[in-house]
């Protein structure tokens, strides 16, 4: 983030890399000796800048790996578990959730650290290692004889999570305050991409001796590990990655002459970030818009899955993977077309209220279309449900938003990479819980048929309330409307 004050016609900025602000007693955010005297001039012409589309198409191509490598394995793990894992299949549901419960615990422990190693030695190194080391892990995971190596390999892959706070930060620092909404919208795409990518790969190259056996069958290695191949192409995505941000990509943590030998790039400390002026209310915000998500693509597949008398839609597989398709299409638009002039005329802010305004519209209208289910009223379910596709996809744009606020509440650039690990370790705690909890109250509501088996959309509706509720404190230096910046 760039803070400064308005001087004639220029922006005057404190250097990014010395602290901008003293916290009261708590003593300077940044290195406590450096200096606050590092001012330079910036023009408002650079916030014209044009997005460098080169350097956001390689970062999002590293985006794209860290998605795919997540989703590659979800259409074969239990099976995989069942047949290498040497396990009874009345036991396969605990491994799989298990395995993925540890990657996300992995990565919440160690997101922090990661994060202060990039405001410490640079983005780019923390980058390229990051990519090198999730290629490793990934190509491995598909080679496992056992459960304990399945783990193993898939807790190293959340070892080496470093490109998730990275690629964050450098499409930020790549952007302008009139740019960033567009560049955060190609890196959301790109995660997209990856989750559509992800399990078509995972689901095409498992097995291939089976699968092909014309190409594949004579091929003994396929036989004996029968999914490496799928994590081999993927560790190929990464190494691919690891070596285009290695010759294209550059650094983006800019470190001046002048402050070199009195700001050693010390991060801030997470208790000092934290207490730093409207920051702890965007974690708030952050993470309620981080479970309202998680637990609404958690709720959406059992949902659509249940039978209409007991509380949801009774689709086959074929019309939930048709259902899945569209709401990715539809957020693409949101996300590509729509989101950045909205963010453009209405700012962070006015977006964020527009999208806490239709999470509690979203989760009070999903029992409704199961109700003209039950009363037989198809034509106007199949007339309704496009609306709440539309309205699913629309509430997607809160991920860029709560992200652009995250950027714009920092109190520097060296803060950024802290900053991102804390709100990222946010987002691995919720993931390794919410689901579970969210599937199991709305299993408890249909089975007891409580409320008609609409009590999970009533505890989702009160929760949305709460985050709309808590929009309101959204600080006004993260409400990021760029026309008050040019």
């Amino acid at each position: 983030m760039i803070a400064g004050t308005t001087k004639g016609n220029e922006q005057v900025v404190v250097n990014e890399i010395t602290p901008l602000l003293t916290n009261s007693e708590e003593g300077s955010i940044g290195h406590a000796d450096a200096p606050l005297s590092s001012v330079h001039a910036i023009p408002d012409s650079d916030n014209d800048k044009a997005l460098p589309m080169t350097q956001i198409f390689f970062l999002c191509y590293a985006r794209l790996f860290e998605s795919i490598a997540f989703y590659l394995i979800f259409p074969f793990i239990n099976q995989m578990i069942w047949e290498v894992g040497d396990v009874e299949e009345a036991n396969v549901g605990f491994y799989s959730g298990l395995i993925e419960s540890l990657f996300s615990l992995t990565q919440m422990v160690l997101m922090i650290p990661w994060g202060r190693a990039a405001d410490r030695f640079g983005r780019k190194p923390v980058l390229v290692f990051s990519l090198v080391g999730s290629a490793i892990a990934t190509a491995l995971f598909g080679i496992s004889k056992s459960v304990w190596q399945m783990i193993l390999f898939r807790s190293l892959g959340g070892v080496f999570s470093g490109s998730i706070i990275t690629i964050r930060i450098m499409i930020f620092e790549n952007s302008t305050p009139k740019t960033q909404a567009q560049a955060f919208s190609f890196f959301v795409f790109a995660g997209s991409l990856g989750g559509f990518l992800g399990p078509l790969i995972g689901g095409a190259l498992s097995n291939p001796a089976d699968q092909y056996p014309k190409v594949f069958g004579g091929l003994q290695v396929f036989k004996l590990y029968p999914y490496s191949l799928a994590t081999f192409v993927c560790g190929m995505i990464a190494a691919s990655a690891a070596l285009m941000t290695t010759l294209s990509i550059k650094e983006t943590l800019v470190r001046h002459k002048d402050t070199e030998s009195s700001a050693p790039h010390a991060p801030i400390s997470v208790v000092k970030l934290i207490k730093y002026p409207g920051v702890l209310n965007v974690l708030i915000i952050y993470g309620l818009v981080v479970l309202l998500a998680l637990a609404y693509t958690a709720i959406t597949p059992v949902f659509w899955f249940t039978r209409p008398e007991l509380g949801g839609y009774g689709f086959s597989p074929l019309w939930i993977s048709i259902f899945l398709g569209a709401t990715g299409f539809l957020q693409a638009v949101w996300v590509l077309f729509i989101f950045p002039p909205l963010q453009h005329r209405i700012g962070t802010g006015g977006v964020m209220r527009l999208c806490s305004y239709g999470f509690p519209l979203l989760y009070a209208f999903s029992p409704v279309t199961n109700l003209l289910l039950r009363m037989d009223l198809r034509l106007a379910f199949w007339l309704s449900t496009p609306a709440l596709q539309l309205l699913s996809s629309a509430v997607g744009m809160s991920f860029i938003v709560i992200q652009l606020a995250l950027n714009d509440i920092a109190p520097s650039s060296i803060a950024l990479g802290t900053l991102n690990a804390i709100a990222l370790t946010i987002t691995s705690g919720i993931r390794t819980v919410a689901p579970a909890i969210f599937t199991s109250i709305f299993a408890v509501g249909v089975q007891n048929q409580i409320l008609w088996g609409y009590l999970v959309w009533v505890v989702m509706v009160l929760l949305a309330l709460t985050t709309a509720a808590a929009v309101r404190w959204l600080p006004k230096e993260a409400d990021g409307n760029p026309k008050e910046s040019g």
